[in-house]
């Protein structure tokens, strides 16, 4: 995996990570745009600025359990993350992401150009402006 030395270091470390593998597992296909992911997470209320998590951000998995997403930023930029990985390989293994509780499946996450773009303004974001975001409220 090519972002194996990011993911559970500095990037998938999290509950929301874990809740997000879990969300991607969940779907049941191989293939799932970006847009969908922001639809059903509540991240599309956002409208791009994840510095302060607005809304509540949660799925209800297919076994009726409600999961939540506490920052917005720490589910972007796992997103990133897993993006990357689908630019690189083609595509991400689920158990790479999450061993201990997720089946082998391999998924692709799509994005148009102007959902790559924004992400990488958001992305470009945090990085220049850590502390105006609430996950900097964890240090």
């Amino acid at each position: 995996m090519y972002i194996k030395k990011y993911w559970g270091n500095f990037i998938g470390g999290s509950d929301d990570s874990l809740n997000l593998v879990a969300f991607l597992e969940d779907q049941k296909k191989e293939e799932i745009p970006l847009s969908e992911i922001f639809t059903k997470i509540g991240l599309d209320k956002q409208n791009w600025d994840f510095r302060q998590t607005v809304e509540y951000l949660e799925f209800t998995h297919s076994d009726g359990v409600e999961m939540d997403f506490h920052f917005a930023i720490d589910v972007v930029t796992d997103l990133a993350a897993i993006l990357l990985e689908c630019s690189v390989s083609g595509s991400v293994n689920l158990q790479d992401l999450d061993e201990y509780n997720t089946p082998a499946r391999r998924i692709r996450i799509t994005v148009t150009p102007e959902e790559h773009d924004a992400m990488n303004k958001a992305l470009a974001d945090f990085a220049q402006n850590p502390l105006e975001y609430d996950l900097s409220e964890m240090m």
